[in-house]
């Protein structure tokens, strides 16, 4: 290849280079006529027609790549080419399906429109910081383990350049670096105390009470309830063996996951009711639908949960059926627990199982998690009149705790007046 040296002319106050370079544009290499900034021009250098030293080195530094035939051209496609041909296609061969539809979401909603032209060589951490910036001042009420998503699939985009030798390793990941501004830590998440559970299984009708009983006497995840099967239930344990999400089947969320989890008396006699109620089967989906096929559980709950949940408690008609003719205005029946997602079941369970005295190890195995830390930062809630207990018994052992060296009052020093 024929060596450049380009050329180089004063723009809008910056010295700029043009040069030729190979292009991958839509799968295919083109040649192009690149220009790039290579510096300010100084004032004492604004009358030059030719460049200064120090200029026509800053060029011949961007060029020799270029001469040397180093220049990967893989590296001038943008972020959005990248992300949609190598990145996320790499993605789905090793993720679960809703965790990919996280990641993507992430790059559709925040980071597409913000970096997606950008040619993966030309983004810096300058850039990267920026973006992360721009995202938490627009976003203000955006948690800040949000941002740390965001973060995460833009730096795990870049890894994949580095590991397939699409841009330059020296010049490192630039979103490795990135500093999380300062938001919000986000809303406390909830946790079902029992007595709410059976407030539903009473006014629920079937099969959303048997969906939330399996939920918050089971602790079994929101897919892992359309997953189970009547042979994999022998009356006193469900083996948990795969998990479903809007039409896909997959194992469990992880290896532990994967395990028998036990089955209370109260659980029990709720099962062989609804059981009986299904026609007695053998085999199939636990929580069905009418064709014998995993329920869909946002159908449950916009039909079933939520018309019961929050009905007026006043004329006790559904929030949907108190229309404009209604001679009150609607108030949300208060003696009904609040609706805050299946999930709260599994941390209600945790937190009960916590509060009968299991300890965290425990209460992990029954959860099924594969890190002990997993239970005690998002699971075990501690409520208030269990921490005021625990400082009472504190109070009611400190005759004992020091029974063995007596508190003395401390002598008071005299202050003698001047």
């Amino acid at each position: 290849m024929k060596k450049q040296s380009g050329y180089i002319y004063q723009r809008a106050g910056w010295w700029v280079l043009r040069y030729r370079e190979n292009v991958l544009e839509q799968g295919v290499m083109v040649r192009k006529q690149m220009a790039n900034q290579l510096a300010s021009v100084a004032p004492e250098h604004k009358r030059l027609k030719r460049a200064p030293k120090a200029i026509l080195a800053l060029a011949e530094d961007h060029l020799r790549p270029f001469n040397r035939g180093t220049a990967n051209p893989q590296a001038t496609q943008t972020i959005r080419q990248f992300a949609e041909n190598e990145y996320f296609p790499t993605l789905g061969q090793h993720l679960r399906q809703s965790t990919l539809r996280g990641y993507r979401n992430c790059w559709n909603s925040q980071l597409a429109a913000r970096c997606g032209d950008i040619r993966l060589r030309d983004f810096n951490v300058l850039q990267a910081q920026r973006l992360m910036d721009d995202i938490a001042q627009k976003n203000p009420l955006m948690a800040r383990r949000t941002l740390f998503h965001l973060k995460n699939v833009l730096s795990g985009l870049f890894r994949q350049a580095l590991r397939l030798g699409f841009v330059d390793p020296s010049r490192g990941n630039p979103a490795r670096l990135i500093d999380i501004p300062r938001a919000p830590e986000g809303a406390e998440t909830c946790a079902y105390r029992l007595q709410e559970v059976e407030i539903m299984l009473a006014v629920l009708p079937e099969p959303a009470a048997t969906i939330c009983a399996l939920a918050g006497f089971a602790g079994l995840r929101r897919s892992e309830l359309r997953g189970v099967r009547w042979e994999e239930y022998d009356g006193a344990e469900i083996m948990v063996m795969r998990s479903v999400w809007e039409g896909f089947t997959n194992d469990p969320k992880t290896k532990r996951s994967k395990a028998p989890v036990p089955v209370i008396p109260r659980l029990q006699a709720i099962l062989a009711a609804h059981k009986l109620a299904c026609g007695n089967p053998k085999t199939g989906a636990m929580v069905a639908n009418g064709k014998g096929k995993p329920a869909n559980l946002n159908n449950v709950l916009n039909r079933e949960i939520l018309p019961v949940l929050n009905r007026c408690g006043i004329c006790r008609k559904a929030k949907a059926d108190h229309g404009a003719g209604t001679s009150h205005e609607y108030v949300r029946d208060a003696s009904l627990p609040e609706w805050h997602g299946f999930h709260a079941f599994r941390r209600g369970l945790a937190t009960a199982l916590y509060s009968i005295g299991c300890d965290d190890l425990t209460v992990q195995k029954i959860m099924r998690h594969q890190n002990v830390s997993v239970t005690r930062e998002h699971y075990i809630k501690t409520s208030t009149e269990q921490s005021v207990a625990a400082m009472d018994k504190l109070e009611a052992a400190l005759p004992a705790l020091c029974a063995d060296r007596a508190l003395e009052r401390l002598p008071v020093k005299s202050v003698r007046p001047n």
